[in-house]
C-alpha cells in the first residue's frame, strides 16, 4: 500500500482557495472591501513569509461563516467553485491525481484551509479523504472558531497521524509515502515521507529541495 498526500493551495490548485474565498465574498458585497481586502492581503503575505499566526488568521477567516446560515453559504460556494476554483485546476493537476489513484493507494488532501472551503474542491478532484482545519459548528451553524488543532505547519503531522490512527494505520504501514506541496510551511510534513515533492515551490522550499535532493515538478506551467 502507498500513501499519497497533496497540499491544495498553489499545489493542486494554481491559486489559493483561502485567499480567493475572502476575495469572492468581498466581490459579492458580503464583506466590506475597505475593511477586509487589505487584511486579507496582509495575512496572505504573512503566510508566504512564514510568519502567520494561524489562530489570529482563523479568527478573521472563520468569522464570516458564523454570520450566515449554511444554506446561503453553500449557494455562495457553488458560485465560488465556478468563478474561482475550476479555472485554477490544471490538466496536469488532474492527471497527477489520476496517476496515483489505484486500489492499493490511500489518497488525501492535507490543507490548512478550512474544510468548508476545501471539501467541495477535494470532491471535484475525486480524492476521498480530506485532512483540513475544522471550523466548529453548533446546531448546524458555524461558530467562527476552529475545532481542534489547525492543519498548519507541524499541525499537519499531528492531524495526519490522528487520521491514520483512526484507520488503524500509521506512516510505517505503507511501502511508500508521498507528499506534494508548494510551500516551505509544509517542510515539517515533507520531511516525514519517503518521497517529498516540491510543486512550483516558493523560493525557500526550492532551495531546501535542492539541498536535500527532493524532486521538483510543475503543475501550473
Amino acid at each position: 500500500m502507498e500513501l499519497v498526500l497533496f497540499d491544495l493551495d498553489n499545489t493542486l490548485l494554481a491559486g489559493d482557495s483561502d485567499f480567493s474565498w475572502a476575495q469572492f465574498l468581498i466581490g459579492k458585497g458580503v464583506l466590506d472591501r475597505e475593511v477586509y481586502e487589505a487584511r486579507n492581503l496582509q495575512f496572505y503575505d504573512q503566510y508566504k513569509a512564514g510568519t502567520l499566526d494561524i489562530f489570529e488568521f482563523l479568527d478573521f477567516q472563520l468569522a464570516p461563516l458564523a454570520r450566515h446560515d449554511r444554506a446561503q453559504l453553500d449557494r455562495w460556494h457553488e458560485e465560488f467553485m465556478d468563478t474561482f476554483i475550476r479555472p485554477m485546476i490544471t490538466t496536469a493537476a488532474r492527471a497527477l491525481v489520476d496517476q496515483h489513484r489505484a486500489d492499493d493507494t490511500l489518497l488525501a488532501v492535507v490543507t490548512a484551509t478550512n474544510s468548508f472551503v476545501t471539501g467541495p474542491i477535494v470532491r471535484e478532484f475525486g480524492i476521498p479523504n480530506l485532512v483540513a482545519t475544522i471550523p466548529a459548528q453548533m446546531d448546524g451553524r458555524f461558530t467562527g472558531k476552529p475545532r481542534g488543532m489547525p492543519a498548519f505547519k507541524a499541525g499537519k503531522i499531528e492531524r495526519v497521524g490522528a487520521w491514520l490512527e483512526s484507520l488503524g494505520l500509521y506512516m510505517g504501514s505503507f511501502e511508500r509515502t508521498h507528499f506534494y506541496s508548494d510551500s516551505h510551511n509544509d517542510i515539517p510534513l515533507m520531511a516525514r515521507v519517503s518521497r517529498p515533492v516540491a510543486v512550483d515551490p516558493d523560493d525557500t522550499l526550492r532551495e531546501h529541495a535542492r539541498l536535500h535532493g527532493w524532486e521538483v515538478i510543475s503543475l501550473h506551467g
